[in-house]
């Protein structure tokens, strides 16, 4: 039983792209009587599905989870909106009495959660339209170079494809003279909110890509090239940003007639390595994640138990 004057903490269950998270924070947050709070940026959209590797609804059925299908594909989503939706979850959680599961390989989902947000100036409608026009006219890499070449630490951590942030980034460097990174810098993340016991999945690198060239070949096998169909259907174009996420961008361009079917799901296993390979690289730089060995499902339990029982 806690302490009642004592605040309840939050357990964050990280790790990469098909390291496992999903069976075992089911398995966990039945053992602890909990909830599961969603920490993965494309499992937000509705109607993605199998690309996203969204739990199932009988995996759901096994624990409720919270923050799945929170927007539409066309919506803007990113860390300041995810705030927004997943605090009140949180505390809401607390008010219950019971630990939230927070599970995901979004690094920044976690950090701003548990840390607070950044977001730098507020936006300028006018810049924004002009960048927005830019980006149009000379497309999405001239705008990469030029924040690569003001912002470069950001850019670093910014996905190529990722016009959004792109465009974020840009705007704040011509609207102050300071790279968005420095105003990362100075505010420092330093909020803390919660008492967080911070887990990471860890798993040799040839089992995992093992993991993600099959998990592929399932996704493509439960119906991803229909999935992506439908979603050319309703209107949700290939320049929307959920589109062009793992999965989705290379079977919208074989259904274009691009490449054929092989080379994307070929294409697909590549860039998800690729993108696992930045989901450790992120997270190794945070000192509070306790790694542990994703197929040692007792002992992570037995982690999880004891730091429980000290916390509380």
């Amino acid at each position: 039983m806690a302490d009642s004057a004592k605040p309840l903490p939050i357990i964050l269950l990280a790790g990469p792209t098909a390291s496992g998270k999903t069976s075992l924070a089911i398995d966990l947050a039945r053992e602890l009587g909990t909830e599961i709070v969603n920490a993965d940026s494309m499992q937000v959209y509705r109607h993605m599905d199998i690309g996203a590797a969204k739990p199932t609804p009988e995996e759901r059925a096994l624990a409720k989870h919270h923050l799945l299908d929170a927007a539409d594909p066309n919506e803007p989503f990113d860390a300041a909106r995810y705030l927004e939706l997943a605090r009140p979850v949180v505390e809401a959680l607390h008010r219950k009495g019971k630990v939230p599961l927070v599970v995901g390989g979004t690094g920044l989902y976690m950090k701003v959660l548990t840390r607070g947000i950044c977001e730098g100036p507020p936006a300028d409608a006018v810049l924004r339209a002009r960048i927005s026009a830019e980006l149009k006219e000379r497309g999405l890499a001239a705008l990469r170079a030029e924040l690569e070449a003001v912002d470069p630490v950001l850019a670093r951590r910014i996905h190529p494809n990722d016009r959004q942030r792109i465009v974020r980034a840009v705007e704040v460097f011509r609207a102050t003279g300071k790279p968005l990174s420095t105003w990362q810098e100075l505010h420092g993340f330093q909020e803390s909110r919660y008492t967080a016991l911070k887990l990471f999945l860890h798993r040799e690198r040839e089992d995992l890509y093992r993991r993600i060239d099959r998990r592929t070949l399932r996704m493509v096998e439960a119906g991803l090239a229909d999935e992506v169909r439908q979603l050319l259907a309703m209107g949700y174009g290939p320049e929307l940003k959920p589109m062009q996420s793992l999965g989705y961008r290379q079977m919208t361009d074989h259904l274009l007639g691009k490449i054929d079917l092989e080379e994307a799901v070929r294409q697909i296993q590549r860039d998800t390595r690729h993108y696992a390979k930045r989901q450790i690289t992120w997270f190794r730089g945070d000192l509070e994640f306790r790694w542990v060995d994703a197929e040692k499902r007792e002992e992570i339990f037995r982690v999880v138990l004891e730091e429980l029982r000290r916390m509380l």
